[in-house]
């Protein structure tokens, strides 16, 4: 799988912008600010619908303009796909697929698969649960339109069951429309904290090898599911909260209070590991999400790579350098030279100069 151009249009600042890439290693390099970052953002959002960043629509048109486009093609298993998006600030996204528009965005995922890798991601075992949910749900909704059905559904309720809670406070008659709303929430929840499970289990199994490698043989990695609650307690434990939801106007209970738990050598490093072993944790996690990605899909996922190398030492750039020769990559930095130092190919390089893009 690989990503042969793309097209914007009115892209942050992109007023225009047509480019192809090569289906190696792609390095776009310049001074902060310029717009490289632009670019990988485009690609995951064509790719998911999700901007990397959080943004919304209105976030990624450019400054005085209604709209945005991105055209983006890849190959597939040899097949061409063409996925075009319009992104307006007034109203929702329009998708189409080989110029077929499609209604709901889980009809996207799957026709190409983004692991992104930003500063960010190097955080994502000391910070809060909500990073690693998002980290769990941005691969599982590109692996499983089931699963990205149900998520959207499941926080769809818990937003409702959030606003019911509120009201019933000054309408204590409404109390008797919760049923309808737990019994829903249990549905979705349950098939999310399977999926979830399966999920970790699997990622488990490869990042232990992973970080073993990573480490030199000096630690050994295992990953835990942390779920709120289990499927079979699901219902009867959210029905035992209801008064404390009432109280605090507020779900307790569900998936959306999962966590990952991150071992070394037994230890919760996310509590008590050191920065370099947090940051070697969260790498071995983004390697063993490509492993992962390969084996489900049965071939490579797109790897966009965001200013990650200096973030890591010289062992840790080249150990991710040396499990990425087999990929299509899009790798962001500031100095070329820094990051080239003769240690792997390079198959096509582009300068990024204020919204502009050299060859």
């Amino acid at each position: 799988m690989y990503i042969e151009s793309l097209q914007l249009k009115n892209f942050r600042n992109y007023q225009s912008l047509d480019i192809k890439f090569d289906q190696g290693t792609n390095i776009l390099y310049g001074d902060n600010a310029q717009g490289k970052t632009n670019v990988l953002e485009s690609i995951y959002l064509c790719g998911t619908t999700k901007s990397h960043r959080g943004s919304k629509d209105k976030d990624v048109i450019r400054f005085n303009e209604e709209e945005a486009h991105i055209c983006m093609r890849i190959v597939k298993n040899g097949l061409p796909y063409k996925l075009d998006m319009h992104l307006k600030k007034n109203r929702s996204k329009g998708i189409a697929i080989n110029g077929i528009p499609i209604h709901k965005a889980r009809e996207l995922f799957g026709v190409v698969n983004l692991v992104f890798f930003s500063p960010e991601d190097l955080n994502l075992i000391k910070e809060g649960p909500s990073g690693r949910r998002k980290f769990l749900d941005l691969e599982l909704c590109q692996l499983d339109k089931i699963y990205a059905s149900d998520i959207v559904n499941y926080n769809k309720i818990i937003d409702q069951r959030n606003k019911l809670l509120k009201d019933i406070a000054s309408a204590p008659r409404l109390a008797g429309t919760m049923d309808v709303w737990d019994e829903q929430l249990v549905r979705y929840g349950r098939r999310i904290i399977s999926k979830r499970r399966e999920f970790i289990q699997q990622l488990s199994s490869i990042i232990r090898d992973r970080h073993r490698d990573l480490t030199g043989g000096r630690e050994e990695l295992d990953l835990y599911y942390e779920a709120n609650v289990s499927e079979e307690d699901y219902e009867q434990s959210l029905y035992a909260g209801r008064e404390r939801d009432l109280k605090l106007r507020t779900t307790g209970i569900g998936p959306h209070r999962d966590d990952l738990c991150v071992k070394v050598d037994g230890f919760d490093i996310r509590r008590y590991g050191s920065q370099g072993q947090q940051r070697t944790a969260a790498l071995s996690l983004k390697l063993s999400e490509i492993d992962l990605v390969k084996k489900v899909i049965h071939d490579t996922p797109i790897l966009l790579l965001d200013d990650v190398l200096s973030e890591l030492d010289g062992r840790r750039q080249d150990h991710l350098l040396d499990n990425i020769h087999d990929i299509q990559a899009f790798i962001t930095c500031t100095g070329l030279e820094d990051l080239v130092n003769e240690r792997f190919p390079i198959d096509k390089v582009f300068q990024v100069v204020q919204g502009s893009i050299k060859f």
